[in-house]
């Protein structure tokens, strides 16, 4: 195994934060992470996926294990499922481009969102009304610990909104190497009602669409209104959108009777936190070299050689004010370090 030394960490990561790690590891395999874990026991560890979902504000002052597994197998084949496993170094969005040249549905409105394979149970990653955990069928991940192989099932995951128990119980704990999911074959389910899907289906005059239709659709619209951290440095969605009760709902609608919703249950209600920032007048907003994207509010992003902590400041003042504003608090969907 090779341990590089004072590593910068600026091309690992999609905010192009300029950081550096006193240690740095590319894991390949788990042969190379197995003895890595090993032999490195009294050092702290930094597992890094794709960097897409976070914000560094300081150095890694720790070994950074950069897990770049590869492959994809079919595990099973059965009437109209089958089961795919994708090791954790895929490229999420090449993922979905490999599942729809084979026609496995289930995930074509999860396209074009940015990471790695290993890290999308982690947040149980979610869009345009899908999320992971409706496709997901175990993971396989290594003990830090002690090196031991476990297989998460679904219910041992705790999947709640881009929640798992990697965020929470088992935070840092175990290193995932693999994921497996249930896709369908034929008979696919669409799920075209959520957000601009259908409206730009019809626009196109497509009336019984594919899996591939629909994964079109949603890179169109995510392209439409989402920078490319190959342009501008950004994590894409920066904000978790709050889920509220009906009655603080119903307090909201009063005061702002435009405000979008979409019912989470009899009781619940997300409302989007793009339409809140906005409202609150940070849409667009830039300050010197970072600030937030003009065409989708929950986007924070880096125009160049910005600081970690100026964006994690502006998050906060963001926060701050939807608070003050509307008495909603948001949560960061983006890990800050």
């Amino acid at each position: 195994m090779l341990i590089e030394h004072n590593v910068s960490l600026q091309p690992y990561n999609t905010f192009g934060i300029h950081a550096r790690a006193t240690s740095y590891c590319n894991i390949t395999n788990e042969t190379t992470l197995i003895d890595v874990l090993k032999n490195e026991k009294d050092q702290a560890l930094f597992v890094l996926g794709g960097g897409s979902n976070m914000l560094l504000t300081k150095d890694i002052n720790a070994l950074v294990l950069h897990i770049n597994l590869k492959g994809i197998e079919i595990i099973k084949d059965i009437d109209d499922s089958v089961f795919v496993k994708a090791m954790a170094g895929e490229n999420w969005h090449q993922f979905v481009l490999w599942c729809l040249e084979h026609n496995y549905g289930g995930i074509e409105n999860l396209s074009l969102i940015p990471g790695n394979v290993g890290t999308s149970p982690i947040q149980n990653i979610g869009a345009y009304g899908t999320e992971l955990k409706d496709v997901f069928e175990n993971c396989e991940a290594i003990n830090i610990s002690n090196q031991e192989k476990r297989i998460f099932k679904k219910e041992d995951c705790k999947f709640g909104y881009r929640e798992s128990i990697f965020k929470q119980d088992l935070k840092g704990k175990y290193i995932i190497t693999s994921v497996t999911f249930r896709l369908s074959k034929n008979n696919h389910k669409l799920h075209t009602n959520y957000g601009a899907i259908q409206e730009h289906l019809s626009a196109l005059g497509i009336k019984n669409p594919t899996i591939k239709d629909v994964s079109n659709a949603v890179i169109a619209i995510r392209q439409s209104k989402l920078p490319d951290p190959k342009d501008i440095g950004n994590s894409g969605s920066f904000f978790k959108n709050p889920v509220i009760s009906i009655s603080q709902f119903e307090q909201l609608q009063t005061n702002f009777p435009e405000v979008p919703f979409y019912k989470v249950s009899d009781t619940l209600v997300k409302v989007p936190a793009g339409w809140l920032i906005e409202q609150a007048g940070f849409k667009g907003k830039r300050f010197k070299n970072y600030g937030v994207h003009n065409k989708q509010a929950l986007v924070l992003v880096n125009y160049g050689d910005a600081k970690g902590s100026d964006i994690k400041k502006l998050a906060k003042l963001i926060q701050n004010t939807v608070e003050r504003l509307f008495n909603i608090s948001i949560e960061t969907e983006v890990n800050i370090i």
